[in-house]
Formats: structure tokens, C-alpha cells, sequence
């Protein structure tokens, strides 16, 4: 008969003689059996106050079910295994909970239909008569179908395996029958590798014999070609010693020549210096006056296209009126030298010196095309660190001025270059070049005068 102590229904006493607490395991706890006890406890666990819980456990007593069943599984199984008192009280949360299970375990007659191990497990918690036997016949059927899936598995597995191997076999002989394939190929391309190294052994021998050939026949041409260049230097002596001779021969007969003319030419002037004299003598010794005019002058008429000074006074042009440089270059013959950094820096000073002289050649270009006077443009050379990379318009002569010599100096040797009696216009702003060129016959003009005229084209 089990007796309940009072306030636990269904709890049997743990010191009850002859009682089924007599029972115990002669092994241990199957796990698929505590893993269920484990979990049955963490579900009951938050239904008992603190005070009802044994110490170890009660730091666990706000745990969710999950993590009591992690952290204190061990502990848990513990208390139960060794207070009878809490398991009694985890049996009755148990009884309340599945009444039917728990009296079909009284009884001895568990469910056909349940899970052995949920079975084994309310067995160990509630302690029935035969609980032992339940647990261990549920560690056995869990064994059982522990074996059984692993007799499926392995059975799985050894078809897998199977497969793979027999797949594996396939492949093996597919790679066997792709190796014999790549090997005949090799083969036949080391055979016809073989053959093409052959021929080309052949054709280096070939070409050896060739080069050996060739190297002979350059040393014959080298041989010839010495032959050759020493007959044609003795050949190039003895023409330099007849030039030589010949030159020799040539400038004695010039000098000869020259002698002679110069003899000649003394003897002509002697003669015409004689014919002068006597002229000039008869003239003294006639006493005949120097004609002073024409018989046609005499006739009083009016000539066509005389003009009168009131005509020429009023022609008259003004110093900076550009109609006087079209006149001045209008003259026959005429030649227009111009002072280019001069008139560059007058009229626009602020542009870069390259921009300078391409502005002011371009506009000389113009002025030498509409009045074909000869224009010979100056610029200063002194400064340059490398010549000026410039190509001169056409109708327009372009000189710098050489190291150590300025551009006005070079303007004075171009005024003094032209005979005397051609008109040439030098434009230039600077008093020193203005006088100097005068001094030569040159007429100046003023910087001025020009870019005025410049400005009209």
C-alpha cells in the first residue's frame, strides 16, 4: 500500500519497507531516458515556490524551461536521483498534469500507443512498482531503434557508397578510355615532331654548308674590294697630283692674263687721257664759251605739265599726313628700310615681341603689294639667346642685327650700301638714326608716319 505524505498527492514515502522505493537501477540512466527526465522536470520546475526547491537548484528558478533543461541538467537529475522529497514533487505536478498516464503506471498497464521513452521517463519520476524494468525496457527499445537507424543509415550509407563507386568506376574508365585517346595523339604527334626535327637538322646542315660558303665568298670580295681600294688610291694620288698641276698651270696662265690686261687697260687710259687733254686744251685755246641753252629754247611757248610754284605750294603735304610716305614710295626705285622694334614699340608696345614683329611684317607685306617698293624691315639681334624661327612674308627683306653691332648701325650700312640718287625712305623715330641716315641722302620719317599709313590698309 503506498502511503502520501500530507500535501503531496500521489508522493510515496522513500523509507517505506518492502516499498517499491526497494527498486533501483543496476546501470545507469539510458540518455534518451534522462534527456525526457531532464525536460519533465525544466516544465514542472516554475510551478514550485523557491522554498520547495532544493538549494542548488533554486538560483535556476527564474530560468525558462529551455534554459533550466542546459544549465542545470545536471543538477536536476541529481536532485532527483537523490532528494525523494523533490521528486515526489515533480510526480505530483506530473499526476496533475497527465492523470491517465500516471494511473495507467500505477496500475502496470502503460499505454500500447505512447513513446516508450515519455513512458520510461514519467516511470523514473513517479516511481510505480516494476519502474525499473519500464526504464530499462525503454533503454533497450531506444537502443533498439537507435541500432535500427543506425542499420538504415549504414544501409544508406553502403548504397551511397555503392553508387559513388560504381559512378566512380564509370568515370575511372571513362578517364582510362580519354588517357589512351590523348596518348595515341601523343604519340602520333611525337612521331610527327620526330620527323619535323629530322627535317630541320637537315635544313640547319643545309644552311650551314651555306654559311660556310658565304663566309668563304666574303672573304674573296673582301679580298678583291682591298685589291680594288689600294689600285684606287694610287689612281686617286695621281689625279690629285695631275689637278694639282693642272691648277698650277691654270693660275700661272690667269696671272699672265691678268698681267697682260692690266697693261692694256693702263695703255687705253693713257690713250683717252691723252684724247681728254687735247680736247680740254683746244677748248682753252679757242676760248669757246660752255653752251648755256638750246635753239627750241628760244621760242616763247608754254611747256605741257610745267607748274608754277602756286601749283607745287599747294601740294605741299604735312609731316604726319600718310599721303606723303605714298608719294616718297611712289618715287622710281624706290627702297623703304624701316626701324622694326622702333615702330613696334610705338604703336603697340604691350604685345609680346614675336606678336610685334608678325603684326608689323604682316602689314608691310600689304603696303610692299600695293606699291611695289623694295622694303627691307630691321630688328635689333643683340638680345637674342637663339635665332628667330621667322619666315618673311612675301615683298619684304627681313635682317637682324649681328652680335656687337645694334640695328641702327645696320640701317646706316643698308643707306650706304644704295648708290647715290635712289630714292630711300628710312623709318624711324630715334633723332640719331634720322640725322645720320640724312647725312647719307636717305629721306626719314617718322614712326608715326607709317603706322598711320598701316592703319589705311
Amino acid at each position: 500500500m503506498v502511503e502520501r505524505p500530507e500535501g503531496e498527492p500521489g508522493a510515496e514515502r522513500a523509507d517505506a519497507p518492502g516499498g517499491v522505493a526497494d527498486e533501483v537501477l543496476d546501470q545507469p540512466l539510458p540518455e534518451g531516458v534522462r534527456r525526457r527526465v531532464v525536460a519533465l522536470t525544466a516544465e514542472w520546475f516554475g510551478a514550485l515556490t523557491v522554498a520547495e526547491l532544493p538549494p542548488p537548484l533554486r538560483q535556476y528558478a527564474r530560468f525558462t524551461p529551455t534554459r533550466r533543461a542546459k544549465f542545470a541538467g545536471n543538477a536536476m537529475a541529481a536532485a532527483l536521483e537523490g532528494d525523494a522529497l523533490f521528486r515526489q514533487r515533480i510526480a505530483g505536478k506530473f499526476r496533475e498534469a497527465q492523470p491517465e498516464l500516471a494511473e495507467a503506471l500505477e496500475q502496470g498497464t502503460p499505454p500500447a500507443a505512447a513513446d516508450p521513452l515519455d513512458v520510461a521517463a514519467a516511470a523514473y519520476v513517479l516511481r510505480p512498482e516494476g519502474w525499473v524494468k519500464l526504464v530499462a525496457a525503454a533503454g533497450e527499445e531506444a537502443q533498439r531503434a537507435r541500432a535500427e537507424r543506425a542499420g538504415q543509415e549504414a544501409e544508406r550509407e553502403l548504397a551511397r557508397l555503392r553508387e559513388e563507386l560504381a559512378q566512380a568506376r564509370g568515370e575511372a574508365r571513362t578517364e582510362a578510355d580519354r588517357v589512351r585517346t590523348d596518348l595515341e595523339a601523343s604519340r602520333k604527334e611525337n612521331e610527327s615532331l620526330q620527323r619535323k626535327l629530322r627535317s630541320a637538322l637537315s635544313d640547319v646542315r643545309r644552311g650551314e654548308a651555306a654559311v660556310r660558303k658565304a663566309e668563304a665568298a666574303l672573304g674573296e670580295a673582301r679580298e678583291r674590294a682591298v685589291l680594288e681600294k689600294t689600285a684606287a688610291d694610287s689612281e686617286l694620288r695621281r689625279l690629285k697630283a695631275r689637278v694639282a698641276e693642272v691648277e698650277a698651270a691654270l693660275e700661272a696662265s690667269r696671272r699672265s692674263t691678268r698681267e697682260g690686261r692690266s697693261v692694256e687697260d693702263m695703255r687705253l687710259r693713257l690713250l683717252l687721257d691723252t684724247v681728254l687733254d687735247a680736247a680740254q686744251g683746244l677748248r682753252r685755246e679757242l676760248a669757246l664759251p660752255p653752251a648755256a641753252g638750246r635753239p627750241a629754247d628760244t621760242v616763247d611757248a608754254v611747256a605741257p605739265g610745267r607748274m608754277t610754284p602756286k601749283d607745287i605750294a599747294t601740294r605741299a603735304l604735312s609731316e604726319t599726313d600718310p599721303a606723303l610716305l605714298d608719294q616718297l614710295l611712289a618715287l622710281p626705285q624706290a627702297h623703304m628700310v624701316v626701324d622694326g622694334y622702333n615702330v613696334t614699340k610705338t604703336g603697340y608696345p604691350t604685345m609680346p615681341l614675336e606678336k610685334q614683329r608678325l603684326r608689323l611684317l604682316g602689314g608691310l607685306a600689304v603696303l610692299a603689294a600695293q606699291t611695289g617698293a623694295e622694303m627691307t624691315c630691321v630688328f635689333d639681334g643683340a638680345e637674342l639667346a637663339a635665332p628667330v624661327l621667322l619666315a618673311p612674308p612675301r615683298g619684304v627683306r627681313v635682317l637682324f642685327s649681328k652680335p656687337g653691332v645694334t640695328a641702327d648701325e645696320l640701317i646706316r650700312q643698308l643707306v650706304r650700301a644704295e648708290p647715290a640718287g635712289r630714292p630711300v625712305v628710312v623709318v624711324s623715330s630715334d633723332r640719331e638714326v634720322a640725322d645720320g641716315v640724312a647725312k647719307a641722302g636717305a629721306r626719314p620719317v617718322a614712326s608715326a608716319l607709317l603706322l598711320k599709313r598701316l592703319a589705311r590698309t
